[in-house]
């Protein structure tokens, strides 16, 4: 592959002029000319992906996608446009670096046109922060982006999805030992579960009489068997049955005319 490569770059001398290697990918068809071009403005595509190499994203994924840049600018570049090609291609690879950092690193989907807006209030409240020595208003931050102030505080609270942390990081850092923000959560309490359950039971159980009230709470309350509740209240295994069949009937009932009433 590196000696077709070699007699690639023979056949398409490097002292050949943009234009000239433009010309003949586009009316020749010649894909040597194509590659060369992309070989020869890697270095450039490279160059803007480090300037972001100090965010969250691998330096790798960064060149990888400034090189889909560069492939489109080389596939889209007018020649009949009185530019360099640099010109045109700086932009193009900035927009697709934009791109990935827009719709591929929010840790929560937010809708893009609210992603746009947001990062447009970050980059002012900076630029006012800096400027002003103080914090603006949201007033100010609106007149600014020309949105309403709905939307900036919209965009303010979907800023919090653009990073999403960790439930083992430390609450505090001034205290060597701390709890977690996963240990600060409260947890769910299943007590209001069986309120909720136990306030819409309530007004059902009257439906049932009381030895079908007993035999609902041995089975599903002390997790009796039909046998054992049998034995304790001294009617057979068939009858317990037959009772349960009976009360929880009743019950669906009862919540049937509860849902149908307006």
């Amino acid at each position: 592959m590196e000696a077709g490569l070699a007699a690639t770059v023979m056949q398409v001398p490097s002292v050949l002029s943009d234009l000239e290697l433009f010309a003949r990918m586009r009316v020749d068809g010649d894909p040597h000319a194509r590659e060369l071009l992309i070989e020869r403005y890697l270095p450039l595509a490279r160059r803007l992906a480090r300037r972001y190499q100090h965010t969250d994203e691998p330096i790798e994924d960064l060149i990888q996608v400034a090189s889909i840049g560069l492939l489109k600018a080389v596939d889209r570049f007018d020649c009949s446009r009185e530019v360099m090609f640099s010109s045109y291609a700086v932009p193009t690879i900035l927009g697709e670096l934009k791109r990935h950092f827009r719709d591929r690193t929010w840790s929560v989907r937010v809708p893009r046109d609210l992603q746009e807006l947001a990062l447009r209030v970050d980059q002012t409240v900076t630029r006012l922060s800096l400027g002003r020595r103080r914090s603006p208003s949201v007033g100010d931050i609106a007149q600014i982006v020309e949105a309403s102030e709905e939307q900036v505080l919209e965009a303010l609270e979907a800023m919090g999805a653009y990073r999403a942390s960790s439930l083992d990081a430390p609450r505090s850092t001034r205290d060597e030992e701390t709890e977690s923000v996963a240990e600060a959560l409260g947890s769910h309490d299943h007590g209001f579960d069986r309120a909720e359950d136990r306030a819409t039971l309530e007004p059902l159980m009257g439906r049932i009489g009381e030895r079908e009230r007993t035999v609902l709470r041995l089975r599903f309350g002390d997790d009796l068997t039909q046998a054992e509740i049998g034995e304790r209240i001294g009617v057979s295994q068939m009858q317990v049955s037959r009772l349960i069949r009976q009360a929880l009937a009743r019950l669906r009932a009862g919540v049937d005319a509860a849902d149908a009433a307006p």
